[in-house]
Order: C-alpha cells, then sequence, then structure tokens
C-alpha cells in the first residue's frame, strides 16, 4: 500500500499544479511539503505517465510532414506552410510570409545577414517583414554578385537595401556580376576596395538566408544575365548536379559538384555557408523538389521553409 499511497500524492500535487494552476510553493505550503519536494513529485508525475504532454496541431500546420522530413534528412529545423495551389507564385507568395515571421521572431541585436539577391521567394519575405524596432541587424550582407541586366538589377538592390532599412541595418552590396566570363575577370573585380570589404563581412555572417536553385536557373535569374551558357549547364547536369545555392552546385547526394565554372562565380562558397551559424532556406515547387533534397543533404541548411506540395514530394518518392 505504500506505492499507492505515495503515487496518491503525487496525483494531488499534479492535479493542484495542472488543473488549479497553483503555484510550486502554494501547493507546499498547503500540503505541507517542501518546495524541492513538490518539484520532485511533478517530474514523477509525468514519469509515473499520471501526467501526459498532448499537443494538437492547428489546422493548416503540418507538424508531421516536418518530423519527417527533419527524420529523412537530418535538418534542425522545417517549416511547413499551408498553400492552396501547388503554383510558384502562391508558393513563393506563402513561404515569404512564413519566413517574414521567422526572421521577425529569431532576429538578434547585432545580427550580420547574409542574403542572396536573385531570389524571388527572398524578395517575397522582404515584402511582408515589419519595420524592426527593439532587435536590430548589424549589417545585410549581399552574397552573390548582383549586377545584371538593367531592367532587373535593381531587383537585387532593392531587396538588399529594402532588408536592411527593415531591419535598422547598414547595407553592405556586391556591385559585381554573379558571374565573371572568366577567372582572370573574376579577379580583377575582387581588386576593388568594396567588393573586397563586403566579401571579408562572410565570414561574420551570423544568419544566411539563402534560396535553392535547380539547374536550370529561375526565371528572374534569366533575366538578369547572372547564368552559365546551355552548353555549360548540360556540362553540370552531366556532373550530377541536381541544383544549386547561390550558384553553388551539389548532387543528389548534398556532394558539392566542383567544375571550373565555380572559379567564375562572385559570391559565398558552401564552404563558407557551412561555417555560419544559422542559415535559413526557402524553397518550393515541383521543379525544386531534386534540388531541396540535395541541398538538405549538404548539410549546411539549419531551417528549411517549404510548402506542404513540396514537403509531400520530400517525403515521398520525388526526393529519392
Amino acid at each position: 500500500m505504500g506505492r499507492i499511497n505515495e503515487l496518491r500524492l503525487i496525483s494531488r500535487v499534479a492535479q493542484m499544479y495542472h488543473l488549479e494552476h497553483k503555484r510550486q510553493a502554494e501547493i507546499a505550503q498547503h500540503l505541507r511539503l517542501s518546495q524541492a519536494t513538490v518539484s520532485r513529485m511533478l517530474k514523477r508525475a509525468e514519469a509515473e505517465d499520471i501526467v501526459r504532454t498532448t499537443v494538437i496541431p492547428p489546422a493548416g500546420t503540418y507538424t508531421d510532414l516536418e518530423t519527417a522530413i527533419r527524420n529523412r534528412f537530418g535538418t534542425g529545423e522545417v517549416i511547413v506552410v499551408e498553400c492552396s495551389e501547388d503554383r510558384d507564385g502562391a508558393v513563393m507568395a506563402r513561404i515569404g510570409e512564413a519566413a517574414a515571421h521567422l526572421l521577425e521572431i529569431t532576429l538578434s541585436p547585432g545580427d550580420v545577414i547574409g542574403v542572396s539577391s536573385w531570389s524571388q521567394t527572398i524578395f517575397r519575405m522582404v515584402e511582408n517583414i515589419h519595420p524592426q524596432k527593439s532587435a536590430q541587424a548589424k549589417y545585410i550582407v549581399q552574397t552573390l554578385g548582383g549586377m545584371g541586366d538593367p531592367s532587373v538589377q535593381t531587383h537585387a538592390t532593392q531587396l538588399t537595401t529594402r532588408l536592411a532599412r527593415l531591419t535598422g541595418a547598414e547595407p553592405k552590396l556586391l556591385s559585381v556580376q554573379g558571374i565573371a566570363t572568366s577567372r582572370e575577370a573574376k579577379l580583377l573585380m575582387l581588386a576593388d576596395p568594396f567588393v573586397r570589404e563586403t566579401m571579408e563581412l562572410f565570414q561574420s555572417i551570423t544568419l544566411a538566408i539563402i534560396g535553392i536553385g535547380a539547374v536550370e536557373p529561375s526565371e528572374l535569374l534569366a533575366r538578369s544575365g547572372n547564368i552559365f551558357s546551355a552548353r555549360e549547364l548540360t556540362d553540370l547536369a552531366e556532373a550530377g548536379a541536381v541544383g544549386d545555392m547561390s550558384l553553388r552546385f551539389f548532387d543528389r547526394t548534398g556532394k558539392p559538384v566542383k567544375t571550373p565554372l565555380d572559379d567564375r562565380v562572385i559570391g559565398i562558397s558552401l564552404e563558407e555557408l557551412d561555417k555560419v551559424d544559422r542559415v535559413i532556406a526557402l524553397a518550393g515547387g515541383a521543379a525544386k523538389t531534386a534540388a531541396i533534397a540535395g541541398a538538405l543533404r549538404t548539410g549546411v541548411i539549419d531551417t528549411l521553409v517549404t510548402d506542404r506540395f513540396t514537403a509531400e514530394r520530400l517525403v515521398g518518392d520525388g526526393a529519392a
């Protein structure tokens, strides 16, 4: 009978704490126990299965899919957003909204934020961010060359400068092309002190926000002119590339695909991204499923924000 009496008292302590919402000090005084004993009994209540914690996800959330992706790819966190259509425009809008909220609630004072500038999804995120008054970033660092076709070049500049304004940070632009015409041309561009200053900040980035691209470039990237030729893209695909992060390519297993083209990219490398404390990737859509799976396997990404249709493909056969 000793055990049942012990459990009865534990049950009463749990009842007072969880159902009657009394503080531990009040319970201790009422039952003539020490507060340390009350604390131990509350832990015992869970161990004895007297108290069970139940989480009921609200409609429009997908905890099972998030858990499945974390388990399959070993990713730290996954956010799967509700989306009514499996269409690029709708997917980018919903991912952008969720990413904006994530950035707002996790921004730390003094953050140095690296941002990939040729991403429509990241641009959607910036559109949804509210001005930050308390936690303000130090720098917004452009991590991929932003020069290109003048008709779309303003996209990259606006993304970086607007995010800086919203977060109270100083923008650090990378005012060169994302892809140089040759390795020699790249070295000449890197000699510019302003370019060098921005790229030296890559080592200080505390949060990187990136997109994930398929080997076939997005419409925005194609219009910018910051792409490889059709022949070069074919060579990448034949080398096993399935996607890129900031024009750094990888295969389906997450292994970097190194070719001479890599020497022409002016931007952050996968090795530098891997050293960043927190990397948030925003990506979704049927055309990017294999790329997202490969990106997750690189081990670079800490948090993925995607849509429910893409999430279903990632845990199904679409990401094999």
